[in-house]
């Protein structure tokens, strides 16, 4: 179950600096979008990692 609401509470903070970031920060559309699209494929692998789905490259 903490894993659980840890993984909420991640998403929860992913979203909102996101929206922080595109609602505050003046940037180009194309540069908000690359932007976006990079925070979808990093949360994304992140959570197929956290569920045993995807192994993220150890360092």
């Amino acid at each position: 179950m903490t894993s659980l609401i840890h993984v909420v509470l991640v998403l929860i903070v992913v979203g909102v600096l996101l929206w922080l970031v595109n609602s505050y920060i003046p940037m180009a559309s194309s540069i908000k979008s690359i932007l976006n699209v990079l925070v979808v494929i990093i949360v994304v692998l992140w959570l197929l990692s956290v569920f045993g789905i995807f192994n993220l490259p150890a360092r």
